[in-house]
């Protein structure tokens, strides 16, 4: 019998199919924290926990520790601490670290969480990544600009995906941004160069720091260029050919990658983009599995259930590494326009008509709900075929059929 306690500080569904899993593998007693009281969670996994703990702010270390200490006279000795969410990793390690529970400490969940000390990792050890710097004061990053050139990227340290992050075209851009959220010691910015070519993510299984098990995605675009520009609708493609000669060097760069970082056993999502010249560069690297629907997609293009295999992984430490049967993809439907609910679907019926028999899974957006502000946008299509070629072209096909209207 296993005590595993599951931090989700609010009730999202991505994040609900993970307790779930965990609350449904053999041998576990669960114990969930959270900042959403127990009467929005499903009655359903209610009913399978062993203990709730509600607490006001989840990243907050004290209050954890509290939570899983409260948790602990009722459970007995916590096996697991675990949790999905970016900004929960380094929280969870100090709480693993002061209770004494096994799982990543603090050390490295920090290089996973500091993408500036992760990137600083990386180039030590010799593995391709953006350059980038630190910036403290603007001064930093006008001498940032004029040792690299422009376009830049600028972003928070410990972002995840491209939320805060923005663009810097040249010096008039630079300077309006720096005028907007200028970098001070206490709350920095980490600029980048811009990198030209194809972004991809790396999503990967670690047992005792080696890796077991990957796969790996397209993006089409890349999230910078869809936050940019509102019209853009995103799609992810899973290629059933993950273990084509093309993808080798990707595949010893991110296993590298995860050495240096000093991933141990657990789940982790890798950001990284194919250069104009061919050439490979990470940026950045997540100790917790992938969002944006890529856990679902994993699971339909393997015929496997992927969340259920990450809670054995954690809990257990064992990953029976299953077989690509499919491509998978989503596209993400974006609303369009300058309202602020959804107001109409168009061309759902021709959609239907073309490519429904590719379609596995949908989340349609409703009328009245409330636009997402996402590039995940207000709804999704997961699409799943034996070819690659079908899967993209079905997934074009498809954002260019069907148009959310908001207003």
């Amino acid at each position: 019998m296993s005590n595993v306690v599951f931090v989700a500080p609010f009730f999202f569904d991505t994040t609900l199919h993970f307790v779930a899993a965990a609350a449904d593998h053999p041998g576990c007693r669960l114990g969930l924290v959270s900042q959403d009281p127990i009467d929005r969670l499903p009655r359903s996994l209610a009913r399978k926990l062993a203990g709730h703990w509600r607490v006001p702010n989840a990243l907050d270390v004290e209050q954890l520790v509290d939570a899983v200490s409260n948790l602990r006279r009722k459970l007995g000795t916590i096996d697991r601490l675990l949790g999905t969410l970016e900004h929960l990793q380094v929280p969870l390690a100090a709480v693993r670290e002061h209770l004494g529970i096994p799982g990543m400490g603090v050390e490295v969940a920090r290089r996973f969480r500091d993408k500036a000390h992760m990137k600083d990792i990386l180039r030590a050890a010799g593995v391709p990544c953006a350059r980038h710097r630190l910036l403290a004061r603007p001064e930093d990053a006008w001498a940032f600009a004029e040792e690299v050139g422009y376009p830049l990227v600028l972003k928070p340290p410990a972002g995840a995906g491209a939320k805060g992050t923005v663009s810097v075209a040249d010096a008039g851009a630079l300077r309006a941004a720096l005028a907007e959220h200028p970098p001070r010691p206490e709350q920095p910015l980490l600029a980048e160069e811009m990198i030209r070519g194809s972004e991809h993510s790396f999503d990967a299984v670690s047992i005792d720091g080696r890796m077991v098990w990957h796969s790996l995605t397209h993006y089409l675009p890349t999230p910078l260029d869809v936050v940019q520009n509102p019209w853009i609708q995103w799609c992810v493609l899973l290629p059933r050919e993950i273990d084509h000669p093309r993808y080798d060097d990707v595949r010893a760069v991110a296993a590298r990658a995860l050495e240096v970082l000093g991933m141990e056993t657990g789940a982790s999502h890798l950001e990284w983009f194919r250069r104009e010249d061919g050439s490979i560069a990470i940026s950045e690297v997540g100790a917790r599995p992938g969002g944006a629907q890529i856990s679902r997609l994993i699971s339909y293009a393997h015929e496997f259930h992927f969340y259920r295999a990450w809670a054995r992984l954690m809990i257990d430490g064992t990953f029976v590494v299953p077989r690509r049967v499919w491509s998978a993809g989503a596209a993400y439907l974006r609303g369009q326009g300058e309202g602020r609910r959804v107001k109409a679907i168009h061309g759902l019926r021709r959609a239907q008509e073309e490519i429904g028999h590719l379609v596995v899974e949908s989340n349609l957006p409703r009328l009245g709900q409330p636009a997402s502000g996402s590039y995940e946008g207000e709804g999704y299509v997961i699409l799943r075929h034996r070819d690659t070629e079908v899967v993209k072209r079905a997934l074009y096909r498809l954002i260019s059929l069907v148009r959310v209207e908001l207003g």
